[in-house]
């Protein structure tokens, strides 16, 4: 069985909500992309998107478009990530999953990183941009099917009824919701319509739902709990670490992950 659903039943077995944290690979250099993932995995995450950096990020806000500048500026590719994800791969057990722009996937080989993504390790992708009416041309939910690769689909508040219900025929493991419009980035509240769009989706997933973009408190995490599984942590975290004094950095990452759970 895939790790994500291994990962998604002890979630429920535990009856908790989840936390998905982020890092951008490469940022600010693969070696500390490397004690990212540590630290977040010995803090109890869930599961971590390992970002792939892109020029034009453009669902991204600041921080986390900051990080992918500065990972490209390092001269980070698509098989430095590769790297990572095998190296990581190794060392934690909860799962990996690649997240990034179709472009991407697009310029390597749809089949080829779905084959690699899969030998290094990786157990699930995110690629917001690509529409399900592309895959009749680039068969990337083919590929990663075949590569046992959970392709994670992507909703927003802005999503129709009809684009619900197609995504809801295919969706495997979670739903990613975009818990408000705009761009990623730390909010002090949550959009107040956001427990009347889950109710919405839940008439037709019956999958665990993520919820992303502008999540960076327990309060927020307790809020979602009977509404969603999981809970999306991604510029909240790379805030705590850039905002740390000089080699304080994972420290502060870390008292903030744990803030999340009261984690021991």
């Amino acid at each position: 069985m895939n790790k994500i659903n291994l990962q998604l039943e002890k979630i429920r077995r535990e009856n908790r909500v989840g936390i998905m944290a982020h890092i951008v690979c490469g940022y600010p250099n693969l070696s500390e992309s490397e004690k990212f993932i540590q630290t977040m995995a010995d803090c109890g995450v869930d599961f971590i998107e390992l970002q792939i950096p892109f020029s034009d990020p453009v669902a991204d806000g600041p921080t986390i478009m900051q990080a992918n500048q500065t990972a490209l500026d390092n001269g980070i590719r698509v098989k430095d990530c590769f790297g990572l994800m095998k190296k990581m791969s190794e060392k934690v057990d909860i799962p990996l999953i690649f997240m990034g722009y179709f472009n991407t996937v697009f310029n390597y080989g749809v089949e080829k990183f779905c084959k690699d993504a899969r030998k290094a390790g990786c157990s699930g992708l995110i690629f917001p941009d690509i529409p399900l009416e592309e895959e009749n041309s680039e068969y990337f939910i083919k590929y990663a099917k075949e590569n046992d690769l959970i392709l994670i689909r992507v909703l927003s508040p802005a999503s129709t009824t009809e684009r619900m219900k197609k995504n809801a025929k295919i969706a495997e493991g979670f739903l990613y919701f975009v818990g408000r419009k705009g761009i990623t980035g730390q909010k002090n509240s949550l959009d107040k319509n956001l427990s009347a769009n889950l109710k919405k989706i839940r008439k037709y997933f019956k999958i665990p739902i993520a919820v992303g973009f502008g999540i960076s408190e327990k309060k927020h995490i307790q809020t979602l709990k009977g509404d969603a599984e999981i809970a999306v942590i991604g510029s909240a975290v790379l805030n705590a670490y850039n905002s740390a004094k000089r080699g304080q950095e994972f420290k502060e990452a870390e008292k903030f992950l744990k803030s999340l759970k009261n984690l021991k």
